[in-house]
């Protein structure tokens, strides 16, 4: 009989696994910096710039008065929208791989008055974060920039997890597939393996609202709010999805 060991890792585990490592070692402090108010060169201050109107239109898509309701921040970060967020009165769990980032996080909203209103996690966006199972639902659900690095095969499926977990709205964003983002990946690869973020995962906005509508999670969401957000290096696209 022939032995059979564990499974091999699935294509999301093992693009999850780099990610981990890249966002809580390698890149942590550069993405401290980025995300303050530190200067930072010229590439950088435009993905900032970009980043903070991407921030500014998600929120713009959520109540001004959050009083009573509950957001999941999944891929937090370093903390700016969850903060946001809780500021404008929401109940707030934060989750996020790299357990570095989640640290800075928690020490920004202590300093911004609203740790009290934040619960956060380091793990999987995906998995239930260590909350009671009849306190695991949420008003809206967030994912900004999260969902960039995984493969387009995967995005409708992992939509859909989130969206299991929201009872009003789900906002995500996607890197569109464009020329000038294809080229500035082209440029990206002329750095030395060491020094580059895991790649960004284009896809086209029509094949994934296809994806999304044809996904049997999604079928009682409906397709709401977009916007697009082009800054330098920086390019992302929003889309909002609505129970119905």
């Amino acid at each position: 009989m022939t032995p059979t060991g564990p499974s091999p890792a699935s294509a999301y585990e093992i693009r999850r696994g780099e990610i981990e490592a890249y966002f809580d070692r390698t890149a942590a402090a550069a993405w401290q910096r980025l995300t303050s108010d530190a200067p930072v060169g010229g590439i950088r201050a435009t993905v900032r710039a970009g980043r903070d109107r991407m921030r500014a239109t998600l929120l713009s898509w959520l109540p001004g008065d959050l009083s009573g309701r509950r957001v999941l921040d999944a891929g937090c970060g370093t903390g700016a929208f969850s903060i946001a967020a809780a500021e404008r009165g929401a109940r707030v769990v934060a989750v996020d791989l790299a357990p570095t980032l989640v640290g800075i996080a928690r020490e920004r909203a202590a300093a911004a008055g609203v740790l009290d209103r934040i619960a956060f996690h380091a793990g999987d966006m995906l998995s239930a974060p260590a909350l009671p199972a009849d306190d695991d639902r949420f008003d809206h659900v967030v994912a900004m920039d999260t969902l960039i690095h995984y493969r387009p095969d995967d995005m409708a499926g992992m939509i859909a997890r989130l969206a299991a977990r929201a009872d009003r709205s789900l906002l995500y964003t996607f890197a569109p597939r464009t020329p000038a983002l294809a080229a500035m990946h082209a440029v990206g690869r002329l750095f030395p393996r060491s020094n580059r973020a895991p790649a960004i995962e284009p896809v086209g906005a029509r094949r994934l609202a296809m994806s999304i509508a044809a996904h049997p999670g999604l079928g009682r969401w409906q397709a709401g709010r977009a916007a697009d957000v082009a800054s330098g290096f920086y390019t992302s696209s929003a889309r909002e999805l609505v129970r119905t």
